[in-house]
């Protein structure tokens, strides 16, 4: 059997840090933001379940969620501004990721490849599983934003105003009420929760 390197790679997000454009009051790799984003992303599924009466796939969705930026291993993160700056780079930015997920695909034995080609490639039929991944990468960043003000950092004002602009651009119920709910502990130091 041939070795891969697939999880050795995978290990690597810890060293890809976010928000490089920023000064950061604490730095963010794309490891512990992919957990904040399943973690939220689970939430949001249990909110469509238990309360709007939607049937989607918690599991899938943390799944996918924990590799939604896998590809950045090999891209590094590139910055919002740059990768939305224009329609033009936003399309050769998603082929880039597209290329670099294969990429990683192909590091894995091939008995793997139908049970990680649909957590690194997007599927048609996932459509809904990745909408809610993308609200809950929204809502992290938003999350990172109220972290570096309540430091101290003014840094992030603008970018915390642009995402909840885009936030509630999405008209998701279920992230209002995530926002709604449960948004506020984060602006609470420990003894105030």
């Amino acid at each position: 059997m041939k070795k891969s390197n697939f999880f050795a790679f995978i290990s690597r997000m810890k060293y890809i840090n976010r928000w490089g454009l920023m000064h950061s009051a604490k730095e963010e790799n794309v490891s512990e933001h992919s957990l904040d984003v399943a973690v939220i992303a689970h939430a949001l599924t249990i909110i469509q379940k238990k309360r709007l009466n939607k049937d989607i796939d918690s599991y899938k969705t943390v799944l996918y969620a924990i590799y939604h930026d896998a590809a950045e291993i090999l891209t590094g993160d590139m910055p919002t501004p740059v990768k939305y700056f224009n329609p033009a780079i936003k399309t050769a930015y998603k082929e880039v990721e597209t290329s670099a997920n294969k990429s990683l695909l192909k590091l894995l034995p091939k008995d793997f490849y139908e049970d990680y080609e649909p957590v690194l490639i997007p599927r048609k039929e996932d459509e809904e599983i990745w909408r809610t991944i993308k609200a809950a990468d929204k809502i992290s960043a938003y999350i990172k934003c109220i972290e570096e003000e309540k430091s101290g950092n003014r840094e992030f004002v603008k970018a915390k105003q642009s995402l909840l602009r885009e936030i509630n651009s999405m008209n998701r119920q279920d992230v209002k009420i995530f926002m709604d709910e449960f948004l506020d502990g984060y602006s609470l130091t420990l003894d105030e929760m």
